[in-house]
């Protein structure tokens, strides 16, 4: 029996399915590791962890761009699709890697170089787990397969199990990874600062940076291209419905992409860490996120942005109830990960990192920009289309003066965004000084209503008929706090939209603007302006608050000349 119950039946199995493996197969190459039914395409670089039963579970590094822990601008990337489905939309975002990687600074995200497999799961879990788990019934036929059969069954990716049922394999792996009776099973983890990192589902950022083709795609100007290999040659890389017809097959059978992944694309699609949501960052949380397609999938739907959303839970319309959601082509990619914070000494460096990173880098990252923008998003993926469009001039001779002229339509577009966006921020920036005027002009006239109520409440107290003019004043006081309300209000929207333009565009906009004629009311309020966009732009934050205290302060006792 296994420590959890289960029939150990699996021990003979894996001897068997090795026995057979390692029969048919050539030796391994010295600089090689060897080849396995968990390995069956080895690598050199490849990363290796230990399962139960003699079983392994495999890794690849994949590099990402930049240097440090918060990253610089080479940290951005792009992903999604305008062309894809209604869920892709094209998104800027930092990528980060888990480990440093020991070169330069440089970080790296750690990924399973197979799907899981049924194979892996038992190892773990224990076939009784895997049985009942499982509602595939190929599963349930595994204990009277032998030899190949038996071999190439539990090399298939783990899928028709619930979401639970992988989030508990991690569990129970992680716990058999950090046993304190065998240190040695962690010893292959990468580090952080001496602190071991544990197994995880991969991000949907991870995963699809890595389905692109990560640093060394960037560098080659495909990232941004709809697949990392030829659409022609997408039978050569994915099982997908045009050459798997709904069938799951062995991991490892395609070819490798060029970092060593196998089946990121087709084969089972692939369970991540994330809830779904419309645009992966923001909108409504459903079920789990899932990416990659599958042997259901038709090759020309295949792309790096593809996701979809598996109903961890789904509604059973014959039986009318909810169940749990078992899907026949979903499987999972597992990754490595690391805690942010390792230890007291590392937060404190990071801490440090931070404030220069904050000051120079952080408004210029996408965490520090907004979606609202379309302008300044349609200039940057103008900017994007630059190198692919020098690649295929490179590649394409014979086009070049065809895409030269392309490349002179987008340097026009990009001319008339530049102005467009030049033009946006000066008028954010006038609408802005309008609304800080007009609350000025109400902070002066309740300041003046204020001694006004002073005086009418200490006549009123020697004589009744001086009431009504307390009530008028107090009336007028209230007619003037709301119409300031409003005030702050759009004061407050149009210094935060402003604020979310590049320097040099916000600095455009004042320049602009201190240029007319302008009163000394108009004057002061445009200092408070230009103060409160630059806050905005450095904390991300807005003080209406803060900054009502601030005209306050400002036109205390002011009287227009």
């Amino acid at each position: 029996m296994n420590s959890d119950g289960s029939k150990k039946w699996l021990p003979t199995a894996a001897c068997l399915i090795l026995a057979v493996f390692l029969v048919s197969t050539a030796p391994a190459r010295a600089d090689m590791p060897p080849q396995s039914p968990y390995n069956p395409k080895p690598a050199e670089g490849d990363l290796i962890l230990p399962l139960p039963e003699n079983a392994q579970m495999v890794f690849r590094r994949i590099q990402v761009p930049g240097t440090g822990f918060w990253g610089d601008q080479r940290r951005i990337i792009q992903i999604g699709d305008v062309s894809g489905g209604i869920f892709e939309g094209l998104q800027r975002t930092q990528i980060s890697g888990s480990f440093p990687s020991g070169r330069d600074g440089t970080w790296e995200i750690i990924l399973g170089k197979y799907e899981l497999t049924r194979g892996q799961f038992a190892a773990v879990m224990g076939m009784e787990a895997l049985l009942a788990a499982s509602s595939d019934p190929e599963v349930q036929s595994l204990p009277t397969l032998q030899g190949r059969s038996l071999r190439e069954a539990l090399m298939k990716p783990l899928t028709y199990v619930g979401h639970g049922d992988v989030l508990e394999f991690i569990r129970r792996y992680n716990q058999w990874l950090f046993d304190p009776a065998h240190p040695e099973r962690a010893e292959s983890l990468p580090k952080v600062d001496g602190v071991p990192g544990f197994v995880r589902l991969p991000t949907e950022d991870e995963w699809e940076y890595c389905a692109r083709g990560g640093l060394e795609a960037i560098q080659a100007g495909t990232f941004d291209d709809r697949l990392p290999f030829p659409v022609a040659q997408a039978a050569e890389f994915a099982w997908h419905l045009g050459n798997a017809k709904h069938k799951l097959r062995p991991i490892g059978l395609r070819r490798p992409d060029i970092h060593g992944f196998h089946d990121l694309f087709g084969n089972a699609q692939e369970m991540t860490a994330g809830l779904f949501r419309p645009e992966i960052w923001q909108g409504k949380p459903g079920g789990v996120a899932v990416r990659g397609g599958s042997v259901s999938t038709p090759p020309a739907e295949l792309r790096s942005s593809l996701r979809a959303e598996l109903d961890v839970y789904a509604w059973n319309p014959d039986a009318r109830r909810m169940e749990e959601r078992k899907s026949f082509n979903t499987g999972a990619r597992l990754a490595l990960g690391s805690n942010v914070v390792v230890g007291t000494a590392q937060r404190n460096e990071l801490e440090k990192e931070y404030e220069a990173y904050k000051a120079e880098l952080r408004r210029t990252m996408p965490v520090g920009r907004t979606l609202d923008n379309l302008v300044s998003q349609a200039s940057v993926q103008i900017s994007a289309a630059d190198p692919v469009i020098q690649r295929l001039i490179k590649e394409n001779p014979q086009l070049a003066q065809p895409l030269a002229a392309v490349q002179d339509s987008l340097n026009k577009a990009r001319e008339r965004l530049e102005l467009a966006q030049r033009e946006s921020a000066r008028s954010l920036a006038q609408d802005a000084g309008r609304n800080g005027v007009n609350l000025s002009v109400y902070l002066s006239r309740l300041e003046r209503l204020a001694g006004t109520l002073e005086t009418a409440k200490e006549l009123a107290a020697t004589s009744t008929r001086y009431q009504g003019q307390v009530a008028a004043v107090e009336k007028s006081m209230k007619e003037l706090e709301a119409a300031t309300r409003d005030q702050l209000q759009g004061y407050r929207d149009k210094v935060s939209k402003l604020g979310e333009y590049s320097p040099e565009h916000m600095d455009f906009a004042f320049t602009q603007l201190q240029a007319a004629k302008m009163t000394e009311r108009e004057r002061l309020v445009m200092e408070l302006v230009r103060k409160h966009v630059k806050a905005y732009a450095e904390q991300r934050r807005a003080d209406p608050d803060g900054w009502l205290q601030e005209f306050r302060k400002r036109f205390k006792g002011f009287v227009d000349s």
